[in-house]
C-alpha cells in the first residue's frame, strides 16, 4: 500500500527554468562581443557540469559559472562593468517570484488530505530553496521538506529511511526523468513523470527507455492526473 509521495519543486510545482532560460539570454546578449551564442552555450554547459560537484544546483551556481565562462572566453576585455552585470542576473534569479503552476496546490492538499505522507524533496541551494517554499505556500502542507545535493538512489534512500518509508510505498512526482523518476525506480518505488515546457540540458537521460517501460513508472501530462493515479494504487495495493 502507497503510503508517501514525494513532490519535486522546481517545474514540477511552480516555474524555475523559465526564468534561467531568460537570464541564459540576457548574457548571451551582454557577452555578445566577447563570444558568439553556441561557442557561449557550449562552453557555459561544460562549465556547469565541471562545477556541480563543488557549487551544486541554483542560482548561486548558475551565476559563479557564468563568471567563469565570460572570464575564460572574454579574458582581459571582460571589465568590472561585465561582471555586474552578471550578478545583477544572478540576484534576479534569486528573488524571482514564485508561480505556482496549474493544479499544484490541489494535488499537495489532495495527497494530505488522502492521508499520505507529503514530502517536498528539491535539490539546490538550501536558503534559496527553503526561501521559495515558504513564499509558495506550501510548505504548511506536507510533513517534511527534504533540500539535497544531489537526486540518487543513495540520496533519496537517506531520505526514505529518514521519514520511516519503505522504498516500494513509496511514489516520486516531478518533471525530471533523471533526477524524480530514474532512482526512485532503481529503488523499487514508484514514480509519476509530469513534463515541463523546458528542460535543463543536465536534466536529460542518454536512454529514457528503461525508466518509461517500467510497470511503476506514469507518464502524465498535468499534476490533475496525480490524485486518481494515487487512488487506483491505493485500492489496488490494498486488495
Amino acid at each position: 500500500m502507497i503510503e508517501a509521495i514525494g513532490f519535486d519543486c522546481d517545474d514540477t510545482l511552480w516555474e524555475s527554468e523559465t526564468a534561467f532560460h531568460e537570464s541564459h539570454a540576457r548574457v548571451r546578449e551582454l557577452l555578445a562581443e566577447h563570444a558568439e551564442a553556441e561557442s557561449f552555450d557550449r562552453r557555459l554547459i561544460e562549465v556547469e557540469r565541471a562545477n556541480l560537484a563543488l557549487y551544486g544546483y541554483g542560482a548561486k551556481a548558475f551565476t559563479l559559472s557564468l563568471v567563469e565562462t565570460a572570464i575564460e572566453l572574454g579574458g582581459d576585455s571582460v571589465g568590472a562593468a561585465e561582471i555586474r552585470a552578471l550578478i545583477e542576473i544572478g540576484k534576479d534569479l534569486l528573488a524571482h517570484p514564485v508561480e505556482l503552476l496549474p493544479g499544484a496546490r490541489e494535488a499537495v492538499e489532495a495527497a494530505a488530505a488522502s492521508g499520505l505522507t507529503v514530502l517536498l524533496i528539491t535539490k539546490g541551494d538550501l536558503f534559496h530553496q527553503e526561501s521559495k517554499i515558504a513564499r509558495s505556500g506550501l510548505g504548511d502542507l506536507v510533513s517534511s521538506v527534504e533540500v539535497i545535493h544531489e537526486k540518487d538512489e543513495s540520496t533519496y534512500g537517506r531520505v526514505l529511511a529518514r521519514n520511516r518509508v519503505e522504498a516500494d510505498r513509496f511514489v516520486m512526482v516531478g518533471n525530471s526523468l533523471r533526477s524524480d523518476v530514474a532512482p526512485v525506480l532503481a529503488l523499487g518505488g514508484w514514480a509519476a513523470h509530469v513534463p515541463f515546457e523546458l528542460t535543463w540540458e543536465l536534466e536529460h537521460l542518454d536512454d529514457d527507455t528503461p525508466v518509461t517501460s517500467s510497470p511503476r513508472f506514469r507518464a502524465m501530462t498535468s499534476l490533475e492526473e496525480v490524485t486518481p493515479w494515487i487512488t487506483e494504487l491505493r485500492g489496488r495495493r490494498s486488495r
